[in-house]
């Protein structure tokens, strides 16, 4: 008896580590393993207690620095969020790819053959989407792309599923969506795409050009970027426009050089840095229990569990709302958060569009001659919502739905020790925060005064 109860005794005391780990858990550690093997060659065989080896930490590391999160080593959920999204299947460090750096075709005209086409699309669908996917290269460079019908191109195009003849197998819907192979001989600068996933010519599915676009570029010789703008980025993500930023188009010609004949293009700009000092913000607004920061054509979203801010861009998760957010804040009573971009707004029901709109902002009461919103913030204890232009700010009733008589009133005689114009405003309990270029004022609503100043992107842990 005193025998068993020392046993339990010392099951009791041993160590945590030697514990099996919960489901969830085992499936995220086999989800990370994967992962770092795939994209950053962590080597095989790594194991059971043996997970959280220096080797593995190591990649964690360099995984989490690629993709601008907080450097720990660890697990932690922003890590494994990122390894959970769709993506391009070539790895991120160019070292990794097994393959010498900055390969290029010897000559400016490049071939390209389509073997087979997704069922997905109409047969011109596909070939528009692969030309104006090449289009994006040329527009910049000295590159032709001349199309094959049959025998053997620089660039074989095709479509397949899980192993499909290159012993680099695909892993069914979503995960890996698509391969390229840089310039040579052979195999390379071929490019695969995986039929397991639905192409579309929108934002229905995954697109076809965008996913197109970014795999080119690797059979051009181009590696992964580490700017979340960039269309080299690894990570799939929906926009419109021209896809190129800054960063593309210095790679693509430190290659080949810029076009002797350029179109005019206008690059997307690089993704913002969080911890710019002189960041500044289009927007801020909370969106059940999270805060949403919006910048150029991306917001970031912070969470009380998340230890970084996560970086996204707005096309991306909300495809009809613009690039540009002027404005934006929530009504937690009416479970909606409302954005602003010139004279129209938007309604978000936790991250889902509200039927009916975009509407325009004056249906709010607000006169015509106002033709965009500079700041929004509502003001829980009071039921009323701020909304600033230029130097004026407005009172609008959310019980009545009407605007306060008695206004615009003026920013400076309202809000002491403040600057005249506001880029966004947030509200936490019994104080505001108002955002103005890069420095940021906290402000006490019942003692009307500012309290502290601090750099705008002090919220975002710089």
């Amino acid at each position: 008896m005193i025998a068993l109860l020392l046993l339990l005794l010392l099951a009791l005391v041993a160590p945590s580590s030697g514990l099996p780990l919960l489901s969830k858990d085992k499936d995220s550690w086999l989800l990370a393993e994967k992962y770092l093997r795939h994209f950053y060659a962590l080597p095989a065989g790594l194991q059971g207690t043996q997970k959280m080896s220096g080797t593995f930490q190591t990649k964690i590391k360099e995984m989490q620095k690629f993709f601008n999160l907080k450097v720990t080593g660890n697990l932690d959920d922003n890590t494994l969020e990122v390894m959970k999204q769709a993506r391009c299947g070539v790895p991120d460090i160019g070292e990794y790819n097994h393959f010498p750096r900055h390969l290029k075709w010897n000559n400016n005209t490049v071939t390209f053959r389509i073997l087979n086409y997704t069922p997905d699309l109409a047969k011109s669908d596909v070939d528009r989407a692969v030309r104006n996917a090449l289009n994006v290269w040329a527009d910049v460079t000295p590159l032709i792309f001349k199309k094959l019908h049959q025998g053997n191109a620089d660039i074989m195009i095709s479509f397949g599923s899980k192993e499909h003849g290159d012993y680099n197998p695909f892993d069914g819907p979503n995960g890996l969506l698509a391969h390229a192979y840089p310039p040579g001989q052979g195999i390379g600068g071929d490019t695969h795409f995986d039929e397991d996933e639905h192409w579309s010519k929108d934002s229905s599915a995954y697109n076809l050009y965008i996913v197109a676009a970014h795999e080119l570029g690797h059979a051009l010789g181009m590696s992964h970027s580490t700017d979340p703008g960039a269309l080299m980025y690894p990570v799939y993500s929906y926009a419109t426009g021209y896809p190129l930023s800054e960063d593309d188009i210095e790679g693509i010609q430190a290659l080949y050089g810029p076009n002797p004949n350029p179109r005019k293009v206008k690059p997307k700009p690089d993704a913002p840095n969080k911890c710019d000092p002189m960041l500044s913000f289009d927007a801020v607004t909370e969106l059940r229990g999270e805060t949403i920061i919006f910048k150029d054509r991306f917001y970031w979203r912070i969470h009380p569990q998340m230890p970084e801010p996560e970086q996204t861009l707005i096309k991306s998760t909300w495809p009809s709302i613009p690039n540009k957010v002027d404005a934006a804040y929530e009504n937690p009573e009416k479970d909606l958060v409302i954005i602003f971009s010139g004279i129209r707004m938007w309604a978000l029901n936790g991250y889902n569009l509200v039927d009916g709109y975009p509407k325009y902002i004056h249906k709010l009461g607000l006169p015509k001659t106002i033709r965009k919103i500079d700041a929004a913030v509502y003001i829980k204890d009071t039921g009323k919502t701020l909304l600033f232009t230029d130097e004026d700010y407005w009172s609008y009733d959310e019980a009545t739905s009407t605007m306060d008589s008695g206004y615009p009133r003026s920013i400076e005689d309202d809000f002491p020790g403040m600057d005249d114009e506001v880029d966004a405003a947030a509200y936490h309990y019994g104080y505001l925060y108002f955002f103005h270029e890069h420095v940021q004022y906290e402000y006490s609503y019942t003692s009307r005064k500012v309290i502290r100043i601090q750099r705008t992107n002090s919220i975002l842990n710089c």
